[in-house]
């Protein structure tokens, strides 16, 4: 009898951790969600709406926040600044990580590894005031190059951890092969183990994005009105007396789309690049 039960209670017992695994999964996906998605409603609200608890998802929206951001220009002007920045410092962080983290995954540069760590770890806090001294003294605060080279100390190091497994987890047989037939060592990196690590560069070129798209600390001690990035801007809707909660929210969904897009748009090669070096690491 109970030969004959067990593959009932066997599938019982996979149908019931299928639902314990389909509702830990919808909460989790909750508490995530439901702060971006009270975002985007509070972005279509006005103040008085925003405050009110009794004024959930129902409500008649409105524009005037977005219409208000947008005519003020200031959001605008933040956003290209923080494109320009995000894209020069991630594009200039990778054409230096990249080789590096290719000769350190390839020659076991464990000294090398182990700085790289060191300079992830170490808060960038702590340089803040120094570099802001040096920074001054150069002229270079309120230009986007203190900006760039400020965001470029953590996306280097980031890059570059990420990309060392990568580069030690591809066969060496394959660049071994390219240099019989004649190629240099940076060519065989160039023609063959970079193609082939191109889904991790992907994906830490666009977490280094993420990350420059919105640190504020370096944007507030260094940029100007002129250079202004955009989590400095969202800043400025908060004063002494109040809080533009409607503008606020309005300017939050509105930078948080091109960050969304880019996610979007590179989810292919960010989930190859994940699981690639997961399963290298």
């Amino acid at each position: 009898m109970s030969a004959t039960l067990s593959p009932a209670r066997a599938r019982r017992g996979r149908r019931l951790g299928s639902w314990l695994r389909g509702i830990a999964i919808t909460a989790v996906t909750l508490v995530f969600a439901l702060p971006v998605v009270w975002m985007f409603a509070a972005a279509f609200k006005t103040n008085v709406q925003v405050t009110d608890p009794s004024i959930g998802l129902w409500f008649t929206p409105t524009l005037d926040n977005f219409r208000a951001v947008v005519e003020a220009g200031q959001i605008v002007h933040s956003m290209g600044n923080s494109l320009l920045v995000g894209v020069v410092s991630t594009v200039l962080s990778a054409v230096i990580a990249v080789p590096a983290a290719w000769a350190v995954g390839r020659f076991s540069m464990h000294r090398t590894g182990s700085v790289i760590l060191v300079a992830r770890i170490v808060p960038a806090i702590s340089l803040l005031v120094p570099w802001y001294y040096l920074f001054a003294r150069m002229g270079l605060v309120g230009s986007y190059t203190v900006l760039v080279l400020s965001h470029m100390f953590v996306s280097v190091p980031l890059i570059m951890w990420i990309m060392i497994s990568f580069f030690a987890g591809l066969p060496v047989e394959l660049e071994e092969a390219a240099r019989t037939d004649g190629l240099s060592a940076f060519g065989a990196f160039w023609r063959i183990s970079l193609p082939l690590a191109a889904p991790g560069t992907a994906t830490a070129s666009l977490l280094a994005f993420v990350f420059s798209w919105n640190n504020f600390m370096f944007a507030l001690v260094f940029s100007d009105d002129r250079t202004q990035t955009v989590p400095v801007t969202l800043f400025n809707f908060i004063s002494y007396a109040s809080t533009d909660w409607g503008g606020l929210m309005a300017a939050a969904a509105l930078i948080t789309v091109p960050v969304v897009l880019a996610a979007l748009l590179g989810q292919k090669y960010l989930v190859a690049g994940l699981t690639s070096g997961a399963s290298k690491g």
